[in-house]
């Protein structure tokens, strides 16, 4: 897919955009939200960014993003797909708490919670359609995260690196213990030489064992492998 598609699309949506990006800008001095605050950074690693999987995103979704920080994916992808359903989850407050501003500030509507991902598997096990992360975790830490958050048949869609080989060596028990199945994976480059992307799909294929995501941030200290 080209990227003017995705461009076409923050265009069409720019007012909204343009909007996000103040207030971004303006909240990132007083939270650290981000560290690209330059107008054209935003809009393409931020932004463009985000929306490269909306393809691959079905029609009225139900989408998860964990760790979502300012906003990112799903945020973009709710603003240039508005018949999906989000829910932003930050394990802190004052993220979420930038999220329920710019939600309202950009008439966008959210589910925004405070927790971290193994507490908000307990009650929203195997809820979502798609669950997305950027800038998260490593993949087999990932999965552990995001595969027992979505139905079996839903997708996880992993935002990724030029890395990505790396980051499949110790992935294979991860995806067999937790049920997932690589779909494809969808490379992009970003324009003005800001690097490789890479859109990572993975289907639930069965349910994920009861005793995952495990606590006591075990996904990322002793990761699956």
């Amino acid at each position: 897919m080209q990227l003017l598609h995705f461009q076409n699309l923050i265009e069409k949506n720019r007012e909204k955009f343009d909007i996000y990006y103040q207030e971004l800008v303006s909240y990132n001095d007083k939270v650290n939200l981000t560290a690209i605050t330059d107008k054209y950074d935003v809009f393409t690693k931020h932004f463009l960014d985000s929306i490269l999987s909306i393809d691959a995103i079905p029609d009225n979704a139900n989408i998860v993003d964990v760790g979502a920080g300012a906003g990112f994916p799903s945020l973009p992808i709710k603003i240039v797909r508005p018949d999906v359903n989000i829910t932003m989850v930050d394990s802190l407050n004052k993220r979420v708490t930038f999220l329920n501003y710019i939600c309202e500030k950009l008439n966008v509507k959210s589910n925004n919670v405070h927790s971290r991902a193994e507490e908000f598997a307990k009650t929203k096990r195997e809820f979502f359609d798609v669950a997305v992360a950027r800038a998260v975790a490593k993949m087999n830490t990932l999965l552990e995260y995001l595969l027992p958050l979505v139905k079996v048949g839903g997708i996880v869609i992993a935002y990724k690196g030029a890395n990505i080989a790396e980051e499949f060596v110790d992935c294979d028990k991860a995806l067999e213990t937790l049920g997932g199945k690589v779909l494809k994976s969808l490379r992009f480059d970003l324009p003005n030489g800001y690097g490789e992307r890479n859109i990572v799909i993975i289907e639930k294929i069965k349910q994920t064992p009861a005793k995952y995501p495990r606590a006591k941030n075990l996904p990322k200290i002793d990761p699956i492998k």
